[in-house]
Parts: C-alpha cells; sequence; structure tokens
C-alpha cells in the first residue's frame, strides 16, 4: 500500500517509521516549508515513552532534553511560595521520564526516516477524491497523485479533518484557555532544572532553562474570545496586553518576546469524534483526539496512536477497513482518559479567583508528600494500554 501521511509532526513520522517497517510506502507532507522547531517544552513518558525506546530514540531524547528537579511557584517578588520536587513524577514513571521542547522530540523522531521515506514540505492537502480502488489527492501546489490511503496527521486545525470530516467547529472543544511559547537566548536568571512560575488570577506565566544557554517561556491565560489573531505581530500585542502588568519577572519576559523570530500561539483545545476513518482517509494524533497541552500526554500519546495503527495495518492488510476499526477500539479508552484528566487540570494554568489559585498552591505542596503524590497523579500518569509486540 502507498500511504499519503499529512503532517510531519510527532504522529506523522512515527506512522511513516512503523509503515516502512511494515513494507508499506508512506509518503509525507507537511505544510511549513521546513521541519517545524521550537513550540513548548513537553513532558514526555507513559506510551509513548515506550515507542521511542523501540525505535532506540531514548539515549538521544536524554542528550537533548533534561530531568528537571523542582517545580517553583513564586511571587511577585520572586519568593517561593509553593512547589513540589520533580522526583516524585520519576518515581511514579520508574525513571521513563523526560523533558525537552516538542521540537526536539519532532526533529529527533524525522531524523529516523529522514532519507528513506519520500518527504514533501511546503505544500499541502487541498482535495481528496475518493474511489473504489484508492484516493485521489491534489496539493495546494497543484500537483496530485493516487494513494491507498490517506491518515491526516496535521494537528488540531486539520485540514485533512476538514476535507472529508467536515468544519473544525463541529469536533473542536475550546477549554477557555489560550497559549503561547517562544525561547530566548541568554535570559538571565536561569535556575538550571526548574520550572519557575508566578500565577495570577486568570493567567500564568513560566520559564524553564535549557541548553545552548536557552530559556523557554510558556504564557497561559483565560480568555473567552476563541478567536486567533493571525500574524506574529498581532500575537505579540495580544501577549503585550495580557501580561503587560504582570508582577515577578514579566516585564523582562515581554522584551525577550520582542526578539522572538518564532512564537507558538493557539487555542487550549480538545478533539472530540464520533469516528476517525471515513472509508480509506484515517486521523491520527490531535487531529484524530487531541487532549490539549492540559494532559501534558499529548506527544505519548501521539506517537502511541501511530504505532497501534501501523501494528493493525501490517497485522490485517490488504484488509485496511477492519485495521481501522481496530485502531481506534484499541486506542480510545486511553484516550478518553487522557481528555478527562486534562480537564481537571485548566486551573492549574490559568486559575478563575484567588480562592482557586490558594488551593491549588496548597496541593503543590502537598506533592511534597509520597504518598499524597501517588494519590493525586498516579492514575494521570499510569497510561494502562497495551502496546502489542512489533516482532
Amino acid at each position: 500500500m502507498k500511504i499519503l501521511i499529512s503532517g510531519a509532526g510527532i504522529a506523522g513520522p512515527t506512522l511513516a517509521y512503523w509503515l516502512a517497517r511494515a513494507g508499506f510506502t508512506p509518503v509525507l507532507v507537511e505544510k511549513a516549508p521546513r521541519l517545524r522547531s521550537g513550540g513548548y517544552i513537553i513532558d514526555f513518558w507513559g506510551a509513548g515513552f515506550e515507542i521511542a525506546g523501540r525505535m532506540g530514540l531514548i539515549p538521544e531524547l536524554h542528550r537533548t532534553g533534561f530531568v528537571a528537579q523542582d517545580v517553583r511557584v513564586v511571587n511577585g517578588e520572586g519568593k517561593r511560595i509553593a512547589g513540589f520536587p520533580v522526583s516524585a513524577f520519576v518515581r511514579m514513571t520508574r525513571g521513563r521520564y523526560v523533558s525537552l521542547p516538542r521540537g526536539d522530540l519532532a526533529a529527533a523522531i524525522f531524523r529516523h526516516i529522514e532519507g528513506s521515506v519520500e518527504t514533501i514540505f511546503g505544500d499541502s492537502v487541498a482535495a481528496i477524491e475518493e474511489g473504489q480502488a484508492g484516493v485521489r489527492v491534489t496539493f495546494e501546489s497543484g500537483r496530485a497523485g493516487d494513494f491507498d490511503l490517506v491518515a491526516g496527521a496535521d494537528g488540531l486545525h486539520s485540514r485533512v479533518r476538514e476535507l472529508v470530516f467536515g468544519a473544525e467547529a463541529n469536533f473542536e472543544k475550546y477549554l477557555g484557555v489560550k497559549a503561547a511559547a517562544f525561547e530566548a537566548a541568554r535570559y538571565r536568571p536561569r535556575d538550571e532544572l526548574a520550572y519557575v512560575m508566578h500565577t495570577e488570577v486568570g493567567r500564568q506565566i513560566s520559564r524553564v532553562a535549557m541548553g545552548g544557554d536557552r530559556t523557554m517561556f510558556l504564557l497561559t491565560w483565560a480568555d473567552a474570545d476563541p478567536r486567533l489573531p493571525r500574524d506574529a505581530g498581532s500575537q505579540k500585542e495580544v501577549l503585550r496586553r495580557e501580561f503587560g502588568n504582570c508582577g515577578w519577572e514579566g516585564p523582562a519576559i515581554l522584551q525577550a518576546l520582542d526578539a522572538a523570530q518564532e512564537l507558538y500561539f493557539d487555542r487550549v483545545s480538545q478533539i472530540r469524534m464520533d469516528g476517525w476513518t471515513r472509508r480509506r482517509v484515517t486521523l491520527l494524533g490531535d487531529a484524530a483526539s487531541c487532549v490539549s497541552l492540559l494532559a501534558g500526554e499529548g506527544s505519548s500519546l501521539a506517537m502511541a496512536g501511530a504505532y497501534l495503527l501501523a501494528w493493525e495495518l501490517r497485522r490485517a492488510a490488504p484488509d485496511y477497513a477492519s485495521a481501522l476499526a481496530r485502531y481506534r477500539q484499541r486506542f480510545l479508552p486511553l484516550v478518553e482518559r487522557k481528555q478527562k484528566s486534562a480537564l481537571r487540570f485548566a486551573g492549574f494554568f490559568a486559575p478563575e479567583s484567588r480562592t482557586s489559585l490558594w488551593l491549588r498552591n496548597q496541593v503543590m505542596n502537598l506533592l511534597k508528600i509520597g504518598w499524597i503524590a501517588d494519590l493525586a497523579v498516579g492514575r494521570d500518569l499510569a497510561d494502562h494500554t497495551e502496546l502489542p509486540e512489533w516482532g
């Protein structure tokens, strides 16, 4: 089978890797002119960590990533007022845990297929026409191709999903929070191996030091209006408006924002669908079942879903319809648990009142106690999904 994969983020290249291992012919198309970098810091564990291990990625991820020691909440003067050691998470995941920029994970996966999987950058799917024997895909560039299957791994705002399943509004559940992330060089202070955050009612600003004297910033804020500004200049204006009077290092961080070349800016949303497949077109990753960045496990789930899809196609080929149905049946229970879990964390990123902010800080302080940490977040860190051996 020749399978078109739209999207070169996390899910798409992972799917391409395993499809190629199974003897299929994957073709990867990415709208961006090159592999996307930047994004926000992810905490990587769970089923995706297992898949990364099977791909031989773990040593590389540990070289580019880090294991933080401390989550620290500070007040407007920079004094610690809450927090907990990350060792609780490391213990509950049995050491299978690393933090790194999302773009670094994507780059590590892509390096394992580069040169062996046909990849088209700077183009995207414009039209999909299904027939009895396959799928005719027309691209924005005007070129066209015939494929046996199409897999949409093109993210929260999936073009494949829109073309085949309908408008995004039919499936997106906006959680009332927006997020932005960027990085800066030579920012001071650094606070090595620590997540440092300052939270006020309705907004939070965080930073974490990375290698190469870089610092990654994540800004989250409550906003009932789901609309997004289109260009980077307008996005930066929104951030200046939302955080212009923020305490702590707010002014210095906004100054660093001015020089940022790449800016992640989006709604915090989930995608909920009754089905991920229409005949010869299927969805995976955020395009199918985005859990939102509040869950902290979107990249891991993207890798796990891609692996299961490839495994089912390999097992059932050429009966692709049965494979696509079993892929959803096997993976959906985990996705639904993670989506429910994410809803509980909205107040962590943008507390709605001083009372909820105070309560959140008290809970964070209690996470220093082992059995309380196990009770509070243990179930959210567990995946409880079977990943069949490739063989």
